[in-house]
């Protein structure tokens, strides 16, 4: 199930980068915050609840996804690499999970493991004081 996010439910705020980039990094708000606020959003309900469940601190206690994009040189490319992050948090998301079957061991594993056991039972029976 393909689910798309509106970019109007979306919300940038820009900043300056971290780390090396000479001039332009003390003077370009090139780096960009991407809040989603999930509960308001038009996403199915399985969805938002996958999304409220992810681990870490990426969402917050009020339901807003937060992603930190500042690895582009300008705006409107980081803008993009957090839209990018964001569908593919969604995409993951939205796939259903897969139903695991239990699976019964096999015969001959079966046969291995009492085979072992019986090893191991001789090797131990070998330690004790022979009955006189």
């Amino acid at each position: 199930m393909k689910v798309h996010v509106r970019e109007d439910e979306v919300e940038f705020t820009a900043m300056r980068a971290q780390g090396p980039g000479g001039q332009n990094v003390n003077k370009v708000s090139s780096a960009v915050h991407l809040r989603f606020d999930i509960r308001a959003s038009s996403l199915p309900p399985d969805v938002k609840n996958k999304l409220l469940a992810l681990p870490g601190r990426r969402v917050s206690k009020d339901g807003v996804l937060v992603i930190k994009a500042q690895t582009e040189r300008s705006q409107e490319q980081n803008k993009a690499l957090a839209m990018e992050r964001l569908q593919q948090i969604v995409d993951a998301a939205a796939q259903p999970e897969k139903v695991r079957r239990p699976t019964k061991p096999t015969y001959g594993s079966k046969q291995r493991r009492l085979q072992g056991k019986a090893v191991r039972s001789e090797v131990k029976a070998g330690r004790r004081k022979p009955d006189e």
